[in-house]
């Protein structure tokens, strides 16, 4: 827009000038006869002044140059500080995506990690392999770790790099719920042994000890994994990292040679972080937190149910309920932990009905902390439900849902005092004779009533019966003994 403005500005001057100049020339060719000064410049000509040329080329810098700036080769930074899962999958994969589109010089992702599921690491090795940008992996700060599955993640990089006092291997694949027998044990040691194998002999690493990190857990300190070729650097800083980095060549998974031009100072790069979206679920993906949304809902819909028409607690518990149902749906879910979950609320109603002086409520608990304990089947104490999470959440919940249960079944018990049920055992007094119809006067109101056996004005009936707007008594004396 300021390029067009410019040009409307420059030409329209142009054309009055020319008119004038002709104008005054005629008049001083017929007064005085001087000759008509030349024009600078001819109408329709597409010659432009030097100036007018220089004035366009720096109005075309300055339009241009913030775009030139953005699509610059930066560094496009990712940050990985939580257990291996499907979110962080995602938030990986959106990261190399753009980082492509950019046409970034590399991605640098700075990972912490105890490890995490097999499926969601195998996700990410995918992508990195397949991303047209080169991957730095950077195992920092210090004191940090690349575990288990952040082993087979920081194989899998262009460039895998660790900050000093950082750990990494112990990539042995496990199971929750006891030990495995030995032919599905084998199974999984050599899956996950070949999948190392293929990623760390394209990578130009030590295939062997790699290997030995998967079947026999070995770890590996950041000194002993650059001296034994599992990782190229070892750098206290990204400014130190891309100072070795920089001009150093290296191959890249498909056989291509990529050498990559890094300021040593002030190398520019872009934070990429998760969503509100991403940064949600991944508080949801917490198994801790999941069970305790279920639990949470169950307790609301439990309190639903004993007041019927409160509305809020359904609401609660429904939206809770769906919540913990859909981070779960995500989690490797163990349906039998689900099973003994349910059968822990079984057993706190129960308790309520038959009353078994505490001993279905304390079944109901042990089941509902079993339950919990076994519902994530993962490999790492960070992606399971704690023990005590488990039992915080147990204890409290069985002793208030077998209290609220007793207090609906106690109530159901009781006699209803209100409409016409609670007429019925009423004590009256008759306004008139009963002969055998007449008023009587009960809780406070006068009704018609008929009593089969006459009853003297000022005697006191019961209700037996309510028949419309009619009472069917009788007296007090001829009353049959109720039963307690």
């Amino acid at each position: 827009m300021s390029l067009l403005c410019f040009e409307e500005v420059q030409h329209q001057p142009r054309r009055d000038h020319h008119k004038i100049s002709g104008g005054f020339s005629r008049r001083a060719r017929v007064g005085t006869g001087a000759p008509a000064p030349r024009s600078r410049a001819k109408l329709g000509s597409c010659r432009w002044p030097h100036q007018l040329w220089m004035r366009h080329a720096a109005c075309c810098l300055a339009v241009f140059f913030p775009f030139a700036a953005v699509s610059s080769a930066d560094v496009l930074k990712v940050t990985v500080n939580d257990a291996i899962q499907p979110v962080t999958a995602e938030y990986l994969g959106r990261a190399l995506d753009l980082a492509a589109a950019n046409h970034d010089q590399a991605v640098l992702i700075e990972i912490n990690t105890p490890g995490g599921l097999v499926d969601s690491t195998r996700e990410i090795i995918e992508k990195i392999i397949a991303s047209p940008v080169p991957v730095i992996i950077y195992v920092t700060p210090s004191g940090s770790r690349a575990a288990s599955a952040g082993f087979f993640i920081l194989e899998s990089a262009d460039v895998a790099a660790m900050a000093p006092g950082t750990n990494t291997g112990a990539a042995h694949p496990v199971i929750l719920g006891g030990k495995m027998d030995d032919v599905m044990k084998q199974k999984m040691e050599n899956d996950a042994a070949a999948l190392m194998r293929s990623v760390v002999a394209k990578r130009g690493r030590n295939v062997e000890l790699a290997e030995s990190a998967v079947r026999e857990s070995k770890s590996f300190t950041d000194q002993e994994a650059l001296d034994k070729k599992l990782i190229e650097y070892i750098a206290p800083s990204e400014q130190d990292l891309f100072h070795q980095l920089n001009g150093k060549s290296f191959k890249r998974f498909n056989g291509t040679t990529v050498t990559l031009s890094l300021k040593d100072k002030d190398q520019p790069f872009r934070d990429y972080r998760m969503t509100l979206k991403q940064r949600i679920l991944s508080h949801l993906m917490d198994p801790n937190v999941a069970f305790i949304l279920l639990a949470i809902g169950a307790l609301a819909l439990y309190a639903e149910f004993n007041h019927p028409g409160a509305v809020i607690p359904g609401t609660v518990g429904v939206v809770f309920i769906l919540i913990a149902a859909f981070a779960l749906n995500l989690l490797p879910v163990r349906f039998a932990a689900i099973a003994m979950i349910i059968g822990a609320f079984a057993l706190f109603a129960a308790e309520a009905k038959f009353a078994s002086h505490g001993v279905l409520t304390t079944g109901g608990i042990v089941l509902l902390t079993l339950g919990g304990l076994f519902l994530v089947d993962a490999s790492i104490p960070e992606m399971r439900v704690h023990l005590a999470t488990a039992l915080a959440v147990s204890i409290p919940l069985g002793i208030i849902t077998a209290f609220l249960m007793s207090i609906a079944v106690r109530a159901r018990r009781n006699k209803v005092v209100t409409g016409e049920q609670g007429l019925i055992g009423e004590i009256g007094i008759a306004q008139t004779t009963l002969a055998p119809a007449g008023k009587v006067f009960v809780h406070g109101e006068l009704w018609d009533a008929v009593s089969t056996v006459p009853v003297p004005a000022g005697g006191r009936i019961v209700v037996r019966q309510v028949d419309g707007l009619t009472l069917r008594v009788e007296p007090v004396a001829a009353a049959r003994p109720v039963i307690a």
